[in-house]
């Protein structure tokens, strides 16, 4: 028996896990991932099975957190943005050392166009850099499909298994059907080689000759993978590898039924038996991957292959998300003309919103800096960074989660005499802690300012790991009390937040400013309810 969905691509994937027999997922949010754990969340289904669905501190003790239901034989899903696999690299390298003993699943979703990201990595090469296997669907059904089938896989070949989804899936929305019936649950069982989870050089090298050798056995699963075939086309001037969801954007482009050979490819390692038998029927290859030119290169080599085309000759776009348009022009198909953009309309760049806190915040810490001068603002990863927009000018750096902390410490190092961090409470707890017991150790000259909206605002709105516990952590780091102070950013106390931010920048120390006030959209939504 079977029933039909409305569902995200997130969506699809988190009910296919559900229906898999999962016992965890362990996530930070990020876009496009979010919608995973939130579907988790909102599930009746579960909750009643008891299915771990709260959010971690940052991406890497969700890894670590996965592995360890892995470890007791169990089913786990580590779930995160791009970006946010670089924070959890460690434990992500070495579970592929150790293996899998319960389903291992660390689902990633890419963000090419940068929507809401500081960059475009692309996944596919943290999988093939921990060789280990990667899957990305191409639509809803197949996102619903991957859970069960990684799963088995993950547990037949004793590896995690990396899923890759990318910002058009996760965020597009198809009839699913999905089964009736969750499979039961795994039940607490040992690795019969409890010594493989102890990563001492000895027994590392030891997995890392087995990982190795597994090999051509992941090849062998991507040869016979139901996610890869190797379609027949009329036209065979021209065969198409399609990746993951660029198998969609090349049916759209046809129509429906595309005229040449296509290899629709999402899973890895590459299949190089479809792969080959494609190249030698076709005269030129066309590849559609959505993110970098991850196939593309490895079929053109370091030298070159003119036969094979893709992002890196220009036949199609760089950077960016792919779209149905460049396909066609990619495979010399009649285009239409796009409608022209009106002249009235207006640019309307990103604002924080009406009645934010933190607008108050950079008010009188933009003036504290002016009456001070020499003075500097670091910002992070967060809705925060717009204060590095008019009408503010605040933010003078932003590289990563942390580093409105760690970079200040060095420019405080290395003579700037006033500098400041600004952080989020969810950021803080995630990477911020760090940088500034760093900070205490060293006793630099900064002022951090947490911005504590009581949420993560950006992502909108999950609770965060730091609520209550600012103070108390901040304190225990080793900040002085007399130097953590705590505004609350409202127009009304503008004058007297000023002075507080002009006092903490004078210190030659290490001061926080906790500049605390509910976020407005959470709050407008418990209005609401």
């Amino acid at each position: 028996m079977s029933t039909t969905k409305l569902l995200l691509g997130d969506e699809a994937y988190a009910q296919g896990a559900i229906d898999a027999g999962i016992t965890g997922c362990y996530a930070y949010p990020g876009t496009p991932s979010t919608e995973i754990m939130e579907y988790f969340q909102a599930s009746k289904q579960a909750a009643e099975l008891g299915i771990h669905r709260q959010w971690s501190c940052n991406e890497k003790a969700a890894m670590e957190e996965a592995i360890g239901t892995s470890y007791m034989g169990r089913r786990a899903i580590a779930c995160m943005k791009h970006v946010g696999l670089n924070a959890c690299a460690d434990g992500f390298m070495n579970s592929a050392i150790t293996g899998a003993n319960g389903g291992l699943l660390v689902t990633v979703a890419d963000d090419p166009s940068m929507h809401s990201s500081q960059n475009e990595q692309d996944s596919r090469f943290y999988g093939k850099f921990a060789m280990i296997p990667v899957i990305e669907p191409s639509t809803q059904q197949e996102a619903y499909a991957v859970p069960a089938y990684a799963f088995e896989l993950s547990e037949k070949m004793e590896t995690p298994v990396l899923i890759r989804f990318t910002t058009r899936l996760s965020h597009s929305r198809a009839d699913v059907v999905v089964a009736d019936a969750p499979r039961a649950q795994n039940p607490v069982k040992f690795t019969a080689n409890p010594k493989k989870f102890v990563l001492l050089p000895a027994i590392a090298k030891k997995n890392y000759d087995l990982l190795c050798a597994k090999q051509p056995a992941f090849e062998a699963e991507s040869e016979n993978s139901p996610f890869n075939k190797l379609i027949d086309g009329a036209d065979k001037s021209l065969g198409i590898i399609a990746c993951g969801i660029g198998y969609n954007y090349l049916l759209e482009a046809f129509g429906g039924k595309c005229t040449h050979p296509v290899l629709k490819l999402s899973q890895y390692p590459m299949p190089t038996k479809l792969v080959k038998k494609l190249m030698d029927e076709c005269d030129e290859i066309l590849v559609i991957e959505e993110g970098m030119p991850v196939v593309e290169e490895m079929l053109r080599g370091p030298f070159g292959n003119e036969k094979i085309h893709g992002r890196l000759d220009g036949t199609l776009p760089r950077t960016g998300e792919l779209n149905t348009r460049c396909v066609q022009l990619a495979c010399k198909l009649q285009v239409p003309e796009l409608p022209q953009a009106s002249q009235s309309l207006r640019g309307r760049p990103p604002r924080l919103c009406d009645g934010c806190p933190h607008a108050d915040t950079y008010r009188a810490l933009t003036e504290a800096c002016d009456k001070l001068g020499e003075a500097k603002i670091f910002g992070d990863i967060g809705c925060y960074t717009l204060g590095a927009l008019p009408p503010y000018n605040a933010i003078t750096s932003c590289v990563d989660m942390g580093a409105s902390i760690t970079v200040p410490k060095r420019a405080s190092d290395a003579g700037m005499k006033h500098a400041v961090a600004v952080i989020g409470d969810s950021t803080f707890t995630h990477s911020g802690m760090t940088g500034l017991l760093d900070a205490i150790w060293e006793n630099a000259s900064i002022t951090v300012v947490i911005l504590d909206n009581l949420t993560v605002g950006m992502t909108g709105g999950q609770d965060s790991a730091a609520l209550g516990r600012i103070e108390d952590i901040v304190k225990g780091l080793g900040v002085p009390a007399e130097h953590v102070r705590i505004i609350t950013p409202l127009p009304a106390k503008h004058a007297e937040n000023e002075a507080i931010f002009e006092e903490e920048m004078a210190y030659r120390g290490v001061s926080v400013v906790i500049a605390r006030r509910e976020c407005i959209q959470t709050l407008r939504r418990k209005v609401r309810k």
